[in-house]
C-alpha cells in the first residue's frame, strides 16, 4: 500500500470477516490467505467498490497472503477496454497492487466449457429450448414453485450435441440456453435450474470472435475462485442467496483435480450505502449516456474517477471505509461522515491560499496610486514547516461580494457603509462610499485603510468583528471555479419511482469570474489547497496556465476554524430492515 497526503491509517481492525480468517488460520483450515476483487468491466468503479477493494486487499496484506484482481469479463455486449483500464487505474490510486495476480474470467473459458460438459455428462445440466419469456413465466414466484422445462429430461447425448452446436455458432441469440438441473420447487429462486451458458454472438474485448457462448456470472465466479485457489470469496449481501448455488456447483465439479489446497468459501458483508447517492451501475451508465453529467469522472458522480477528479485523497477514502466498518447488516451512512473524513485529512495537510469567488472591487482611496507592497501570509496555521509566502497589497483589491451589505441585518459583521473590518494579513479598512451602476447594482466600494494596522492588529487595541480574505487586483489571476452540490435533491433518490426526476438542477455552479492568487497558476493536478474561508479546491484536468479551472473538493464547516477537535464526526448511520 502506498501512503498519500491525507489521513492514512491501517485498514485493519477487528470485524467478523477478519475473525473468520483468523480462526481459519488458527485451526489450520487455511495456510495462505488468497482473496480477490472481481469487477465486471461494464462501467467505472464507484465508492461502494472501495469498501470491497479495501477489504479484499487489506485482509490479504494483514494475513500475509495475496489478493487477485480478476475481471469478470463474461458479457461482451457491455464490456469495454476503457472500463478495464479505468478499473486498474482506480485500484492503484486507492493504494493497492495485485503484482503478478492479474486475471480474467476469459482466461478460463476452455476450462469452464469443459466443466459445463462434465455437468451434462453427469446429468446435472441440460439444454433448454424455451424462450426467455417462457422460462421467466415457468420460474414461479416466492410463494409458488416453478414448472419443469419440457426439455429438462433430454438425454445426455442430445444435450452434449446441442451444447457443442451452440458453441459452434449454429443457433441465434436466445434460441437455447444451458441450465443446471437442480430443483424447480426450491424456496431459493437461484436454485430453480439457473442458466449456466447463453448464446451471445458478440466480439469479446480479449477473445475476439472465438466464442459465441458465454458463461453466466454464477457459473464463472465460483469456478474462477477454485481455479485461482481463492480461500475467502468475500462479497456483498445481495449474493447471500447465491451461496447455495456457489456451493452446489463446486460440489458437482471435479475441482479437486486442480490440486489446490481446500476449496473457496463465500462470506457476505454489508454493502456501502450512502444517503443521497445512487450506486446502481445501470443508473450511472444512463447518467453518462443521457448527458446528465460530463462523463464517468464528473466530480458529481460517486465513481472513484469522479472523486479523484474532485480532489478527494485516496487515504481519506480508505479512512472513510475503515470508519464505516464491516458489518453483516445493511445500513445507510450519513454523507456528512464522508465529508468530515475528507475535510479532517485535508485540514492537516492542505496549504492555504486566497481566492475570491464572486469578486467585488475595493478602492483604497488613501493608499498611493501605483504603489504596491509585499505582505507575508502563512501557508498553514498548524504546520510551520510549510513556511510563508509573499502576497501583494495595492490600492485596488478584490473582496467577496457576499462580504458586503449596504443595509446589513443586526448580526452582519462584515463590510457595510461606515464599518471597519480586518483584511487577512493586511490592514483594517473602513467602507466610505458605495459605487453603483445605472441599474443600481453595486460595482465597487471606496474605502480607507489605517496604515498603523499592518499585519492585522491595531496598536491602540481596538477590535473588529470580521476578517476578510482578499486579493490585489493588480496581480490576481482569473479562474473558473466549479462548485459541486449533491447530484440528487433528496436523500432517497427514486423513492417515488423515477430516479431521474430527483436530479438536482443546482448540482453544478460554475463561477466563471473568480480571482485567485498567482501561485495557484502552477498548482499541480491532484494537489488540494484550502481557499481560505471557502473550502478545499484542486485544479481540474481541464485547467491550463492560460485558463485556470478549479473544482471544490469539500466545503468548510466553520470560518477560520481549526476543524479537528471542533467538529465531532456524524454518526455512521442507521440500520434498516
Amino acid at each position: 500500500m502506498v501512503s498519500d497526503t491525507a489521513t492514512d491509517t491501517p485498514e485493519g481492525g477487528r470485524d467478523f470477516i477478519r475473525d473468520i480468517i483468523a480462526e481459519d488460520r488458527a485451526q489450520g483450515r487455511v495456510q495462505t490467505v488468497v482473496t480477490r476483487f472481481p469487477p465486471e468491466p461494464n462501467g467505472y468503479l464507484h465508492i461502494g467498490h472501495a469498501k470491497s477493494i479495501c477489504l479484499n486487499f487489506g485482509v490479504a496484506e494483514e494475513f500475509g497472503g495475496s489478493c487477485h484482481l480478476r475481471f469478470d469479463d463474461t458479457n461482451p455486449t457491455k464490456e469495454e477496454q476503457e472500463f478495464i483500464d479505468a478499473i486498474a487505474k482506480d485500484v492503484r490510486w486507492l493504494g493497492f497492487d495485485w503484482g503478478e495476480n492479474l486475471f480474467h474470467a476469459s482466461d478460463y473459458f476452455e476450462q469452464l466449457y469443459a466443466w459445463a460438459e462434465h455437468l451434462i455428462q453427469h446429468g446435472h445440466a441440460y439444454v433448454d429450448d424455451q424462450s426467455p419469456d417462457e422460462m421467466r413465466a415457468a420460474r414461479g414466484t416466492l410463494t409458488e414453485p416453478g414448472r419443469n422445462s419440457p426439455w429438462r429430461d433430454r438425454g445426455v447425448d442430445e444435450n452434449l450435441d446441442l451444447f457443442r452446436r451452440m458453441r459452434a455458432g449454429e443457433f441465434p441469440n436466445g434460441a437455447r440456453v444451458l441450465r443446471a438441473k437442480i430443483d424447480m420447487a426450491s424456496g431459493n429462486m437461484n436454485l430453480r435450474d439457473p442458466a449456466l451458458y447463453r448464446i451471445l454472438h458478440a466480439t469479446h474485448p480479449r477473445t475476439g470472435d472465438a466464442w459465441c457462448i458465454y458463461p453466466t456470472y454464477d457459473f464463472a465466479h465460483g469456478q474462477s475462485d477454485a481455479i485461482e485457489g481463492i480461500t475467502h470469496s468475500l462479497c456483498t449481501l445481495e449474493f447471500e442467496d447465491h451461496k447455495p448455488l456457489y456451493d452446489w456447483l463446486l460440489d458437482k465439479l471435479p475441482i479437486a483435480a486442480l490440486g489446490k489446497p481446500g476449496r473457496p468459501r463465500q462470506y457476505e458483508f454489508a454493502r456501502l450505502n450512502i444517503a443521497g447517492l445512487v450506486l446502481s451501475k445501470r443508473v450511472l451508465t444512463r447518467l453518462v449516456s443521457g448527458g446528465h453529467v460530463r462523463g464517468w469522472d464528473d466530480p458529481r458522480m460517486p465513481t472513484l474517477a469522479g472523486l479523484r477528479r474532485r480532489g478527494v485523497p485516496a487515504g481519506a477514502l480508505r479512512e472513510f471505509v475503515k470508519r464505516v466498518g464491516m458489518a453483516r447488516a445493511n445500513s445507510v451512512v450519513d454523507p456528512a461522515l464522508f465529508d468530515f473524513t475528507v475535510r479532517e485529512g485535508l485540514n492537516r495537510t492542505a496549504p492555504r491560499r486566497m481566492a475570491v469567488l464572486r469578486p467585488l472591487r475595493v478602492i483604497i482611496e488613501n493608499y498611493p496610486e501605483g504603489q504596491t507592497e509585499t505582505l507575508e501570509a502563512i501557508n498553514h496555521p498548524d504546520d510551520a514547516a510549510q513556511g510563508i509566502r509573499p502576497i501583494t497589497f495595492s490600492r485596488e483589491l478584490w473582496v467577496e461580494r457576499e462580504d458586503f451589505m449596504e443595509e446589513p441585518p443586526k448580526k452582519f459583521f462584515r463590510l457595510s457603509p461606515g464599518r471597519e473590518v480586518r483584511l487577512r494579513y493586511g490592514y483594517f479598512i473602513t467602507c466610505r462610499e458605495v459605487v453603483k451602476d445605472d441599474a443600481g447594482e453595486v460595482i465597487a466600494l471606496r474605502c480607507t485603510y489605517d496604515p498603523a494596522t499592518k499585519g492585522g492588529n491595531a496598536p491602540d487595541g481596538r477590535k473588529v468583528q470580521a476578517t476578510l480574505h482578499w486579493l490585489s487586483a493588480a496581480d490576481a489571476v482569473a479562474a473558473e471555479v466549479r462548485v459541486y452540490n449533491p447530484l440528487f435533491a433528496r436523500p432517497d433518490p427514486g423513492a417515488d419511482g423515477d430516479v431521474f426526476a430527483d436530479l438536482n438542477p443546482e448540482s453544478l455552479e460554475v463561477l466563471a469570474g473568480a480571482m485567485v492568487e498567482p501561485a495557484l497558476a502552477t498548482l499541480a493536478e491532484g494537489e488540494v489547497v484550502q481557499f481560505e474561508r471557502q473550502g478545499y479546491f484542486c485544479p481540474d484536468p481541464d485547467s491550463t496556465p492560460g485558463a485556470l479551472v478549479f473544482n471544490r473538493t469539500v466545503g468548510l464547516r466553520d470560518t477560520w476554524a481549526k476543524e479537528s477537535g471542533r467538529n465531532a464526526p456524524p454518526a455512521v448511520g442507521r440500520v434498516r430492515g
